[in-house]
């Protein structure tokens, strides 16, 4: 399938939309659909996607702004594939807004969204790169112009996306990749199999064995399990490389198991046990493992970017990932992925987002960081009163102006052992609340930037103006709960 533009369509004699009375026309270009048509239509970039398709001359593809205003408007309305496709037919709401009224077919089929996203979701899997996540953001972005939002001022959170998985216990979880593993043989070479193993691809073993047996046994059963997984590994040999079922047959035994004088056990504590990264469940093996606010999570996070203004708020940027991906490490890539802004760009976020090298790599951008609240260790508030070199490595003054004897920077913990004459620490008006170790020729202290410029922030916290953007925070709050009722991204 080869790549076309799809050039803005006329008006012809035939076009549904000169059918209608004057009434009709007018009623229709009062609709949501006259925005739609005349602003976010024509804004989509299909260039973007011809690399999904072929540069041979062979069957056009389905015009690409009409699929993905159509994957738009399907969220708007909370459609499925098959309704939106239904709909786009019947509704000339729909067809006025994705420019298809002069169409003697609409262009959309059962299977074409489907496609689509699989067309895009292949590309990534193979060139790291999101092309619809682009394509919106974009939109996002034409979109917060239409409601005269200028983008000065954007508040950002995240929100769990729980995958649906069960949870697994570490014996359930062990059968299920030896049980998939011996499905896929029983289908391939079932002669292969040794007869005390076929039992794993029958429908009804997994409660057999899980379940149907006393509590006192648990120990023989996952002795049993573990001699099996033995076993198969043994009569794989290299021939089941390369498939997705030996491939999560091993990453669970590495995980889960240690060979220890020839005979292979859990693994404790005291081997190094699994880490949030192990695997949860083979139904879903990207999920990670994350303990947040006292709850245990299993999946993935949502990082959400909206602009705010007097008109509202629009979402302009996400992101998505495990949910081992902290708050920080988001915004320190969408600081990075973001050029100098000609004017001064607010960000507020709660503390999570919060860290020294978010801060400095925020200034770099003209972007103004406001973190609600701060993570980890308080530093005591003259610490903000210290002036350091730009580095960070050299205390230049203490509070009450004097320079240092002399000053150390440690590398690995990033701190600076600052000595000063004992006659000026031992008689300043801030020696109660530097604290300053006191010796016989010397007085030392030791701080770092990263506590100096914490306590910067703290101290804005106090003004009317921090006071006013923690408020204006506390409403991207109510985009995670919208998208979870709404539109139900709960589950993955």
């Amino acid at each position: 399938m080869s790549f076309k533009e799809n050039a803005y369509q006329q008006l012809s004699i035939t076009d549904s939309f000169s059918g209608l009375t004057a009434r009709e026309q007018k009623a229709l270009e009062k609709s949501w659909a006259k925005v739609f048509a005349d602003e976010l239509f024509p804004a989509i970039d299909e260039k973007r996607f011809a690399v999904l398709y072929s540069d041979r001359a062979s069957r056009p593809n389905t015009p690409v702004n009409v699929i993905v205003g159509a994957l738009i408007i399907k969220e708007m309305f909370d459609y499925s594939d098959d309704e939106m496709v239904e709909n786009l037919m019947l509704d000339l709401h729909l067809q006025y807004a994705l420019h298809t009224t002069s169409f003697e077919e609409q262009p959309l089929s059962d299977k074409t969204l489907s496609r689509f996203r699989k067309r895009c979701y292949d590309y990534e899997t193979l060139h790291n790169v999101d092309l619809y996540h682009d394509c919106v953001k974009n939109l996002s972005g034409t979109i917060a112009k239409i409601m005269g939002i200028n983008g000065r001022v954007r508040r950002m959170d995240s929100m769990m996306i729980e995958s649906n998985i069960r949870k697994l216990s570490r014996m359930e979880l062990l059968y299920t990749c030896i049980s998939k593993l011996i499905i896929l043989i029983t289908k391939t070479d079932k002669e292969l199999l040794p007869e005390r193993l076929k039992h794993y691809a029958e429908p009804n073993d997994f409660n057999q064995v899980i379940y149907h047996q006393r509590s006192t046994e648990t120990d023989d059963r996952m002795q049993t399990l573990l001699n099996d997984a033995d076993t198969l590994l043994y009569i794989c040999g290299s021939v089941y490389e390369g498939t997705t079922e030996y491939e999560l047959f091993i990453r669970c035994l590495s995980e889960q198991t240690i060979v220890e004088n020839e005979e292979r056990r859990l693994r404790t504590k005291e081997d190094g046990t699994m880490n949030s990264k192990a695997l949860q469940n083979p139904s879903d093996p990207e999920a990670t493992f994350r303990t947040k606010a006292g709850k245990d999570h299993r999946g993935y996070v949502a990082n959400l970017e909206e602009a705010v203004g007097k008109n509202g708020s629009m979402i302009t940027d996400y992101a998505y990932e495990q949910n081992i991906h902290s708050d920080s490490q988001f915004l320190k890539e969408h600081l990075e992925q973001m050029n100098v802004q000609e004017e001064t760009v607010t960000v507020v976020a709660d503390g999570a987002y919060s860290g020294t090298e978010n801060t400095t790599l925020a200034k770099e951008k003209n972007v103004n960081l406001i973190t609600t609240s701060l993570t980890g260790r308080e530093a005591p508030d003259i610490t903000a009163d210290f002036e350091f070199n730009e580095e960070g490595t050299k205390v230049l003054r203490c509070p009450a102006g004097y320079q240092p004897k002399s000053c150390t920077y440690r590398g690995p913990s990033k701190q600076c052992q600052v000595s000063f004459q004992r006659e000026q620490c031992a008689g300043c008006p801030y020696r109660d609340q530097c604290r300053p170790k006191i010796y016989k020729r010397v007085a030392k202290i030791i701080t770092s930037k990263a506590a100096h410029d914490r306590a910067v922030i703290r101290r804005t916290m106090h003004s009317e103006e921090f006071k006013d953007y923690a408020r204006l925070r506390n409403g991207v709050e109510t985009v995670p709960s919208i998208l979870r009722n709404n539109y139900r991204l709960g589950k993955h």
